[in-house]
């Protein structure tokens, strides 16, 4: 059982950071933009949604990358359901999941859906008839191994790699390789070299694109078959 959880402070701006990390859980400029441009634009979603199509992640956070997708995926109109499963090591609590999705107003239903059952401990929650949720806790070091699914996409979230090295490193992007589907994608804010040599030794055909906001670039992979 999980048995630490995120300790965040607030900025100015009322964007959780870190304290273990001392790193913004999202863009200080437009946390949902950033989520779109980078997790769904760099995984060419929603345009590749069908049927079971399956996104993992690797740091849950205030689950709006979740949120963002889930959102996605119902005005997509796609058929069946989503599968979203998530690794998280530090597992926000419900009042500061609350607080850090309070500005995302045009998500607040299903952010009020996700707030009713979320439980700092993770596990399988019912947020929607669309989607099937699955909240991973402890390091995913040692969890993501252990994982029998693969994913369409990947939403690699971690904090920054300078910061957060463990979410970054050779053995976990092999393991992100190794649970992807044929032809199955990953995309991320960092454009860390040491990051996109990990992706492609893994086995991912690496593309530097423009990011978000103030940073220049980030990266995309598509598995190789």
């Amino acid at each position: 059982m999980q048995d630490q959880t995120a300790e965040v402070i607030w900025n100015a701006g009322d964007v959780p950071v870190s304290v273990r990390f001392d790193d913004p859980y999202f863009s200080l400029e437009n946390g949902l933009a950033e989520t779109r441009h980078v997790f769904l634009g760099g995984n060419d979603l929603p345009a590749r949604f069908a049927g079971g199509f399956g996104i993992a992640e690797l740091g849950f956070g205030t689950g709006l990358n979740f949120l963002t997708a889930l959102r996605a995926w119902q005005e997509a109109g796609a058929p069946g359901r989503l599968t979203f499963t998530s690794f998280e090591a530090y597992p926000m609590t419900q009042g500061d999941m609350a607080k850090a999705l309070r500005c995302f107003g045009e998500l607040d239903a299903a952010a009020c859906a996700l707030l009713d059952v979320w439980d700092p401990a993770c596990g399988t929650f019912d947020v929607a008839a669309e989607v099937s949720l699955k909240v991973i806790a402890g390091d995913a070091r040692e969890t993501l191994p252990k994982w029998t699914g693969r994913a369409d996409a990947w939403f690699l979230d971690g904090f920054s790699p300078a910061k957060n090295p463990e979410l970054w490193g050779s053995k976990i992007l092999g393991e992100v390789a190794r649970h992807t589907a044929p032809g199955g994608t990953c995309a991320t804010y960092t454009a860390a070299g040491f990051v996109r040599r990990g992706l492609d030794a893994a086995g991912f055909d690496v593309t530097r694109v423009p990011g978000y906001g103030r940073k220049r670039h980030m990266t995309r992979g598509v598995l190789r078959p």
